[in-house]
């Protein structure tokens, strides 16, 4: 059963529909994350359900209530905001600024109580701003203060937030971190996040839904493994240099390009690191024999010139050994990443054998080359 819904929702500016057809569905306790290039509408989608930016048509319900038709009190209560627009209050402590998300809860005059003063600790402990607490707002770095307008969102108490590209000035730790807290509110306490990232690995990892827009149209919504597999990310980001891979959430700089210099002999993960090397080098290479389950196979794909990849959990056929050393004769050079010879790539031994009867030169590392 759907929690948040977008019925023909359509948004953009001063009249001028930039997407329209928005229709998504999300349950209580999940994570949405809109990803797609700069400029595709994100923020304009997210500025429209918290009514930031007015729909141009189109409703968002929550249960089956219409959020355009809330009071502004409701939608507080409801709902917490963290958009991107950088905001400068005046002489505020950390603790002050955290401490208006509960300003929707309190009193006529706005007075806190005991258990709201609990809550502001508890929101700065959540996003480790404890030693923050008593600064000046303004004196914090982009991600102190992205952190603690966290906490403002988390003291508010409610049962939606909605934040706009909110690891855009955090390093990697604080990423990873803030990223965990999103994921435990809605696992423990049941908040719907939805989100905007740029960093889609992070987002196939904390995602229960991606919405990919692209275009005057949503461009794809659903499961993250799904979207984002095979090529669709390239598609997304019209990539025409390099590639990113779903399996490991990278990216791949483009292939070197021209003709094989060396033939590299890989398996087992020994490869990678050499390819990347190659790659920086720009020294084009061919690579080989791996199985086509092997997480070699999917960065050799990426960035050699060619890659002889045999089926898994079956021997090698001989044509492909053949084909192997064929174009090792034809590039005059090997590079052994010493991979273990085991039963299963015994003909990779094999291959090293025959470059030395051949007289290949054969390298041990890229530096020899």
């Amino acid at each position: 059963m759907s929690y948040l819904e977008t019925k023909e929702l359509s948004v953009g500016y001063h009249g001028n529909i930039l997407i329209h057809d928005i229709n998504i569905r999300i349950e209580k306790g999940k994570i949405l994350t809109l990803v797609g290039p700069n400029g595709a509408g994100k923020s304009t989608i997210l500025k429209s359900i918290t009514r930031h930016l007015r729909a141009i048509s189109g409703s968002v319900y929550v249960q089956d209530r219409d959020m355009h038709r809330w009071s502004a009190k409701e939608m507080a209560t409801h709902l917490a905001v963290v958009l991107t627009d950088r905001i400068h209050p005046e002489l505020m402590t950390c603790q002050e600024l955290v401490a208006m998300g509960r300003y929707p809860h309190t009193n006529a005059i706005g007075k806190l109580t005991e258990e709201d003063r609990q809550k502001v600790e508890e929101a700065l402990a959540l996003v480790h701003g404890e030693e923050l607490s008593g600064q000046d707002f303004g004196t914090l770095s982009d991600g102190q203060k992205q952190r603690i307008l966290l906490a403002r969102a988390i003291c508010q108490d409610t049962e939606i937030i909605v934040l706009d590209e909110p690891t855009a000035y955090l390093d990697i730790r604080y990423k990873v971190e803030f990223l965990e807290i999103l994921r435990k509110l809605a696992r423990e306490k049941g908040t719907t996040i939805i989100l905007s990232l740029h960093e889609i690995d992070l987002a196939c990892k904390i995602s229960d839904k991606l919405l990919c827009v692209k275009g005057d149209r949503l461009s794809l919504f659903g499961d993250p493994e799904e979207l984002l597999g095979g090529t669709n990310a390239n598609r997304l980001y019209d990539m025409e240099k390099g590639s990113y891979n779903p399996i490991f959430g990278s990216v791949e700089l483009s292939k070197p390009e021209g003709a094989p210099r060396v033939f590299v002999l890989g398996g087992g993960g020994y490869g990678i690191p050499i390819y990347r090397q190659l790659q920086k080098w720009q020294i084009p290479f061919a690579a080989g024999i791996l199985f086509e389950n092997e997480i070699d196979t999917q960065v050799a794909r990426d960035l050699a010139s060619a890659a002889l990849v045999a089926p898994a959990f079956s021997p090698i056929p001989e044509a492909i050994v053949k084909e192997a050393f064929h174009t090792m004769k034809q590039i005059g050079a090997v590079l052994d990443t010493h991979c273990p010879i085991g039963p299963f790539n015994a003909c990779n031994g094999r291959l090293l054998e025959l470059a030395k009867d051949a007289q290949i030169p054969i390298f041990h590392h890229p530096e020899e080359l």
